[in-house]
């Protein structure tokens, strides 16, 4: 696969050998053993998410037409292990569709999630299918809890607020406008319980800006946090124009 897209044969030959050492030194300790794993990569390690997506990759890049071409697939969308498929069902059928994807290697296996009252549920999105339109939500799992990090909590600011940012999906995420102002509620809800001031908002109209007042142009930087150098180097940015953002984590 590297040669034939003109990958220099020094580079190929030095990612495999790379991907030989990490498949043979996966070992693991449990008590007072060491024991080897034979099969599959360790979950977890760094270097596992990147050897399976090359992977998957592989497998679109070899077996994908063949099957978008036999099922007549309309779209195929994948992030990371979660694939959303539209198909004809008059063209096919979703058994006929996950038997052949299951069929080409014996350790890729896939499940299948089918809609219910015209509704389907993909990543942090539920997709509601009408008659006339496909209209979008914000999708929670039934697992799902309000708590995170306190106001009040002793933690850096910059932690505080960054927990903050997965509660607001309504400003990332396609969300049709009559899902907003339920999930508005949401988060003034889960503000509210962790102690966080509230800040003001209205319903969302076209002309509207962005709630919370939120700038309409940011510039992000992320530094990864390594220690006290780190926070020094971001009190340097506080000074900068209002429309520049600077966090690390």
């Amino acid at each position: 696969m590297l040669a034939s897209n003109m990958t220099d044969h020094k580079i190929s030959s030095e990612i495999l050998s790379c991907y030989e050492v990490i498949r043979k030194q996966n070992y693991f300790a449990y008590g007072d053993r060491i024991i080897t794993q034979t099969d599959g990569i360790a979950m977890g390690a760094p270097s596992s998410g990147i050897i399976s997506e090359i992977f998957l990759q592989h497998f679109e890049h070899a077996h994908l037409p063949i099957l978008a071409h036999k099922h007549k697939l309309v779209n195929y969308f994948r992030y990371v292990d979660d694939v959303l498929l539209i198909y004809d069902a008059l063209q096919t059928d979703i058994h006929t569709i996950l038997s052949d994807f299951n069929s080409f290697h014996p350790n890729l296996q896939f499940t299948k999630e089918t809609k219910h009252d015209n509704i389907l549920n993909y990543l942090d999105i539920t997709i509601h299918k009408t008659p006339t339109s496909v209209n979008t939500g914000i999708f929670r799992k039934p697992t799902f809890t309000d708590t995170i990090i306190p106001y009040t909590s002793n933690h850096p600011p910059q932690h505080k607020y960054a927990a903050m940012i997965p509660t607001q999906k309504t400003e990332r995420l396609p969300v049709h406008e009559t899902e907003y102002q339920w999930e508005e509620d949401i988060i003034q809800s889960i503000l509210h319980n962790n102690s966080f001031p509230l800040p003001p908002w209205k319903p969302k109209t076209q002309a509207d800006p962005p709630p919370y007042n939120a700038p309409t142009k940011q510039i992000w930087a992320i530094f990864t946090y390594t220690g006290p150098e780190t926070s020094y180097i971001t009190k340097l940015f506080k000074h900068k124009p209002e429309n520049s953002l600077l966090y690390h984590q």
